[in-house]
């Protein structure tokens, strides 16, 4: 190489420097950080640092290429998704083997006659609402995955454990195949099921009450009105970094369906009216499909029950902390409502939670102090048994 072609060669590497540095000050345009991040104590500079390390050209570059590169070539994406056939896509959760899945489960069944008993205390009745997975309800676009041998059966696990320990759980997958026969119930690109999804368990829950465990109080009338539909990208495709340089290689937004639900005459003040009354007639507890107002299922609850329903559900959680933390909440113990459901997806039996928040005596009282293994073993006796499985 000649001289002057080193030259011109520095010098075509320095602009394409520049240029991509100066590009990327363009995110500094809005940059803002909270109170507490301040020049003085360092953080500032930190939050800077990383916000532009994130935004830098070439970074992204790198990130979009490798990412583009997993998907068109080994139809893969970032830990935490699963890529189907016709663009469908899943959460991996449904098909990873789950370690110590075993004493997890017992452990978390465990946990779930404790807060039985917990709400037994209060005159609250349990309605433990398992949520199927996505893969039970939609296998046909699996392609050639398979879930690992613990998810094989065990939404029908699930219900015979807690059916043997005399927890009410109405079947929730039979209405949902027949459903998804007249529109999807679950999302292509989304972990969560449709509003209509969310619709069919809260009209199968609002039937399988009435019969068990009618409500107390007049019936209220509630109106669900739906927005239009509008393209949705589904939270799976957050592991498919792929924009902005290759976003016409993801898969297609979903049609989402907005819901809202509203009683027909409202009342001022009604949510305190009832905290001071202590006349909670539904509590509802669990994950993202109810806290997430995108699948209205609180609102599907309020029209198929014909009452109001308090929402204590959290996003990101799983369905078992945010149980324990409202079993220690006041409006718990001064207000306990007469049925209180449980959302819980079938995939996070198995799965480990972390429980240093709370007080380990009160876990271990929960649990009855039991040895989880035997509680398995017991639950398996139980199953083999044909006299137990009749009664």
């Amino acid at each position: 190489m000649t001289r002057s072609l080193r030259i011109l060669y520095i010098a075509l590497f320095l602009a394409i420097l520049l240029a991509l540095g100066l590009w990327s000050l363009r995110s500094f345009i809005g940059f803002t950080t909270s109170k507490e991040t301040t020049v003085l104590n360092g953080h500032w500079t930190k939050a800077l640092e990383t916000h532009y390390d994130e935004e830098f050209p070439i970074k992204r570059l790198g990130t979009n290429l490798w990412a583009a590169l997993d998907y068109k070539v080994f139809n893969e994406g970032r830990p935490g998704v699963v890529l189907g056939k016709d663009q469908w896509l899943y959460t991996d959760e449904e098909f990873d083997a789950v370690a110590n899945g075993e004493q997890n489960e017992a452990d978390n069944l465990a946990l779930i006659q404790g807060v039985r008993d917990q709400l037994k205390k209060q005159g609250t009745q349990l309605v433990l609402a398992i949520i199927p997975a996505k893969t039970r309800l939609y296998p046909e676009h699996i392609g050639d995955n398979r879930p690992a041998t613990l998810h094989t059966d065990l939404y029908q696990q699930f219900h015979a454990q807690v059916s043997q320990a005399g927890i009410f759980a109405p079947d929730l997958l039979a209405p949902l195949e027949i459903a998804k026969n007249n529109g999807q119930v679950f999302l292509r690109t989304d972990t969560h099921w449709t509003p209509m999804g969310a619709e069919v368990v809260a009209q199968q829950l609002g039937a399988a009450i009435s019969r068990q465990t009618p409500l107390d109080g007049e019936p209220q009338t509630f109106i669900t009105e739906a927005k239009a539909t509008e393209p949705y990208k589904g939270d799976l495709t957050t592991f498919l970094p792929l924009d902005p340089l290759f976003s016409n290689l993801l898969p297609k937004p979903d049609d989402l369906q907005q819901r809202s639900t509203n009683p027909a005459e409202p009342e001022a003040d009604s949510g305190d009216a009832l905290f001071a009354d202590n006349q909670v007639a539904v509590g509802l507890v669990g994950t993202s499909y109810s806290a997430n107002p995108n699948w209205n299922f609180a609102g599907a609850l309020k029209q198929a029950l014909h009452s109001d329903v308090v929402n204590y559900a959290e996003d990101g959680h799983g369905p078992i902390l945010p149980m324990l933390k409202y079993l220690q909440t006041d409006a718990f113990k001064s207000s306990p409502p007469q049925v209180l459901i449980w959302e819980f997806p079938e995939r996070y039996l198995p799965a480990h939670n972390d429980l240093a928040e709370f007080d380990p005596q009160w876990i271990a009282e929960l649990k009855k102090a039991r040895d989880p293994q035997q509680n398995l073993a017991q639950n398996a006796n139980n199953s083999e048994s044909p006299s137990r499985a009749q009664n």
